[in-house]
């Protein structure tokens, strides 16, 4: 499974891909609350592409605990 760095590195490729935009830097810490059009919709195009990017499903529980982008992190992290 991807490590850390490979993870951010994914998460990025599909914030870009989502809010086409490539300056968008992406940080454990950041949240819906700070980006621009970050809304329900988006959130479910984050949350495919990264179940489709890592061949992994999330709970709705899992899904229910995403506060920020560090928390996708981790999740995607301990499904590996």
């Amino acid at each position: 499974m991807a490590n850390e760095s490979e993870i951010y590195r994914g998460l990025t490729e599909i914030f870009h891909d989502v809010f086409m935009r490539d300056d968008m830097v992406v940080t454990a810490d950041l949240t819906s609350r700070e980006v621009e059009g970050w809304d329900s919709f988006k959130q479910i195009e984050i949350v495919l592409a990264a179940e489709e990017k890592w061949n992994i499903k999330f709970s709705a529980r899992e899904l229910d605990s995403l506060q920020s982008v560090g928390d996708l992190a981790r999740v995607i992290a301990a499904k590996g």
